[in-house]
């Protein structure tokens, strides 16, 4: 028995190291669901992990869509060392490359987005010889309008920016005042002496 264990243990490690075992190391992660109102711009955010070197020349990144109702999955974007958008489909001069390779991104924008992009996004990484993992996936929701909490964040995010903008202005103001006031103090303090050496009274 422990002959034959030592044997299995010998064989697993020659495949090891011939290569034929790998483990993958190439991870992917995306937001998981977006939602984006009808005719305005989204991005659509994936990045990547991999257990091997990034080299630009071999990564190969793929987006394809997957429809909500019945339809055929649809190619949405490839990037093999340059980008490629969809020359046809409902993707066509929709779809721009917004992620950086070396920098482990594989995000995309879709512009102008309609309700028949509603469905899911899969997001696809290989990185030779990280060509097997996981996908990410983002599905998509298109609306009328932006829901109540996204909302109130964009109204956090103005206001907080006028509260930012009117602070500093009231900040640069005193400041202003404080000089123009030393300014003046400093002028009376000088005048005061002239005044005295002036006048004939002074004894």
């Amino acid at each position: 028995m422990c002959v034959k264990g030592l044997h299995f243990l010998t064989v697993l490690a020659g495949l090891a190291a011939s290569g034929v075992l790998q483990v993958s190391g190439m991870r992917i992660y995306t937001s998981g669901e977006v939602e984006a109102v009808n005719g305005t711009d989204v991005r659509l955010k994936c990045t990547f992990e991999s257990s091997s070197p990034i080299n630009i020349n071999l990564v190969v990144i793929s987006w394809t869509f997957r429809p909500l109702g019945p339809g055929r999955e649809e190619s949405v974007f490839h990037f093999q060392q340059r980008p490629y958008p969809p020359v046809e489909g409902i993707f066509r001069k929709r779809i721009v490359w917004a992620g950086d390779v070396m920098g482990r991104d594989a995000s995309i924008i879709i512009r102008e987005v309609k309700f028949t992009y509603n469905g899911t996004y899969i997001c696809q990484v290989k990185n030779p010889p990280d060509v097997h993992g996981s996908v990410g996936q983002i599905k998509l929701r298109v609306v009328t309008t932006a829901s109540f909490s996204e909302l109130l964040l964009l109204a956090l995010a103005i206001g907080g920016g006028i509260a930012v903008v009117v602070i500093l202005l009231i900040i640069i103001v005193s400041c202003r005042r404080c000089k123009k006031r030393r300014q003046r103090q400093m002028e009376g303090n000088e005048e005061a002496p002239r005044k005295e050496r002036k006048d004939p009274t002074v004894w």
